[in-house]
């Protein structure tokens, strides 16, 4: 599997014939500097965690662009098709869909989620973190965003996640500190990839923190350069 971070909690996995984009946040994003139509080309899903336009971001433009199909939770997609998404594979927080080739399953996630920037005053579904199983790949674990709970151990005991997204920008999610704390007592990571911070001036710049947090642990903490894929 290959993974590429694109700033902020956008990332794609491409794996077998498969090329799938969680939370791809591109159009506004300051820390996206690549180009939209190559980083989504050949995109065959999207994985949306949560309703804030820092997650959703050019969800629809892709999909039409691209005829990937648009795997979030149910109140989310249906706002989606509302605005004209095609594709959807409605969901919601515990349950796991095959979509053809792999497995996406919601988990729970700490957090709010609300498209008060697009225009729609109201929550649109829960916030979620998405577990991506493929056979013979790694599983992956996006956390999007979130604070520290314990269920997290039992997601780990369901799901056994091996690589995971983990958001430690701080203010909206986990600190630096908290993530590292989630990730050594709950979780027996293979990759730890830190997300969601060096975007925005008010949370944090760089992942230093959490990167010292860990660094007695067996987990080994990626800090990929943006716009480059790396092999997990």
């Amino acid at each position: 599997m290959k993974i590429t971070w694109f700033g902020h909690s956008a990332f794609r996995l491409d794996f077998a014939d498969k090329g799938v984009l969680i939370d791809p946040f591109f159009t506004g994003n300051p820390a996206f500097t690549a180009d939209v139509a190559k980083a989504s080309e050949g995109v065959s899903h999207v994985l949306v965690t949560h309703g804030h336009a820092d997650h959703v971001g050019d969800t629809l433009a892709i999909a039409k662009a691209t005829g990937a199909t648009v795997v979030t939770n149910f109140d989310l997609g249906m706002w989606l098709v509302s605005q004209g998404l095609e594709k959807f594979e409605p969901m919601n927080t515990g349950g796991t869909v095959d979509v053809g080739g792999f497995r996406v399953s919601l988990v729970r996630a700490d957090h709010s989620a609300g498209l008060g920037e697009m225009g729609v005053e109201r929550p649109l579904g829960s916030a979620n973190g998405v577990i991506v199983k493929a056979d013979g790949e790694p599983t992956v674990y996006h956390m999007g965003d979130t604070d520290i709970f314990s269920d997290m151990e039992l997601i780990a005991e369901v799901h056994e996640p091996e690589i995971a997204m983990v958001p430690i920008g701080d203010r909206f999610t986990m600190s630096p500190l908290t993530a590292a704390l989630a990730v050594r007592r709950f979780f027996k990571l293979k990759a730890a990839i830190p997300c969601h911070y060096g975007s925005f001036p008010i949370i944090e710049q760089n992942a230093d923190k959490f990167v010292a947090a860990m660094h007695d642990q067996d987990t080994k903490v990626i800090v990929p350069h943006k716009n480059e894929a790396f092999v997990v």
